[in-house]
């Protein structure tokens, strides 16, 4: 059986020298290359929705690649697919670089310029650790089904428009349908989950920020099991530690999370850090929380501008949420819009904070109502994302004329 091999290569030069070589290895099948980090994750993920059996046995890392550093895309990759072998071409043949590029996952490590006989013996026996591995497993590689676990990222406009509430209840939902589900909470210095949820914590999400290896028995420590078996990885109770969660430590802990549970709901809050905005970016639905108000509109659009220009995510590919929605509000949510150049949620949350009060006062929103209208409508949207199975409720809340309503999984070209 051919060695499939995937080159992820943004340098022009570099990637026709590679595919050239590997087109020569005997045995190899080379694919065409990726050109950045975004496109490789994307297409593995692609690949083992499908089966773990259509993923490469190699892929090659050059080290140039971005928009992620090289090191951490290894470590992703080698966490969200295990039994995919990645060598790392650099120019740097270092014994540190050696070292980290191992800790990071890679099974090998080639140097520049390339050379037929070393990328040939490197790549040969990363191949060969990879079938092994597959062997190995047999039908229990059906377990690495979780690598592409769906995650959905809940942000506010602005303070108090009902992004926690939100993300809370869409967590719920996903868990009621049998899915295993994590909820985070990347509000760092503001978080309040645990209110909602009436719980006291000891670890936080602060406690994964400084592991380079983050194993199941690590992140099941740190892990907080709700009575409703949601998994709550919770902000720090001291605020001031939340700038020890970086962009580089978010990846690798939601990295971490995606493989081991088929849905990842993460609190963003309404101020964007470092962790959140990487939350966004690799978020397959990035929702944006606003009420049907000027202010909270006017407050939608700055973020949907600043996430443009960050290169965070792009407007069509931010839904969103309209909360405390009622018909006879000037604004309505197909005008939000029109003026945010986003995709529009279906389902919108209804005004009815009379149905919240008593639960959140309590710190119980676990316990709210089935027949209130407002936990009909989030767990409809749960239902449009894909999160869980539609109530049949599930059109209670949604307003009138949903064209601009999308399919919510995060697509590349």
């Amino acid at each position: 059986m051919p060695t499939r091999i995937l080159p992820a290569v943004a340098d022009p030069d570099v990637a026709r020298s590679l595919v050239s070589l590997l087109s020569q290895l005997p045995d190899a099948e080379p694919v065409p290359p990726v050109t950045d980090s975004t496109q490789l994750i994307d297409s593995l993920a692609r690949l083992a929705a499908e089966s773990v059996d259509e993923l490469p046995e190699v892929v090659v890392v050059h080290e140039r690649i971005g928009p992620v550093p090289a090191l951490e895309l290894i470590r992703e990759v080698a966490l969200r697919f295990p039994a995919v072998g990645v060598v790392l071409v650099t120019t740097d043949t270092s014994p540190g670089l050696f070292a980290a590029a191992m800790d990071s996952g890679a099974r090998g490590l080639v140097s520049l310029p390339l050379s037929y006989e070393e990328l040939s013996g490197r790549v040969q026996a990363v191949a060969q650790w990879s079938t092994g591995v597959r062997r190995h497993l047999g039908h229990g590689a059906d377990l690495f089904g979780g690598v592409g676990g769906t995650l959905v990222t809940v942000s506010g406009a602005k303070g108090g428009v009902g992004a926690t509430l939100t993300a809370v209840q869409l967590a719920l939902a996903a868990q009621a349908s049998g899915r295993g589900t994590a909820l985070v909470d990347l509000d760092l210095q503001t978080g309040d989950i645990a209110s909602y949820l009436d719980i006291q914590f000891r670890r936080s999400v602060v406690d994964l920020a400084t592991i380079s290896d983050i194993t199941p028995r690590v992140l099941a420590d740190a892990v907080f099991r709700h009575d409703t078996g949601l998994a709550l990885l919770l902000a720090p109770g001291e605020g001031e530690r939340g700038e020890e969660v970086t962009d580089r430590a978010a990846r690798q802990i939601l990295g971490a999370l995606r493989s081991r549970y088929e849905v990842v709901v993460v609190d963003c809050g309404a101020q964007l850090s470092g962790a959140g905005a990487t939350a966004v970016e690799l978020a397959d639905a990035a929702l944006l929380l606003t009420t049907p108000d000027v202010v909270a509109v006017r407050a939608a659009k700055r973020t949907v501008r600043m996430w443009d220009r960050l290169q965070i995510r792009k407007a069509e590919e931010t839904t969103v949420v309209v909360n405390r929605h009622t018909r006879g509000t000037e604004i309505q949510p197909q005008l939000i819009q029109r003026i945010t150049g986003t995709a529009l949620a279906g389902t919108a949350i209804p005004a009815n904070f009379k149905e919240l009060q008593g639960v959140v006062d309590a710190g119980r929103l676990h316990e709210l109502d089935g027949r209130s209208t407002v936990k009909q409508a989030l767990w409809s949207l749960a239902g449009e994302l894909g999160l869980a199975r539609a109530s049949e409720g599930s059109h209670r809340g949604r307003p009138r004329g949903d064209r601009g309503s999308v399919s919510f999984r995060r697509r590349k070209e």
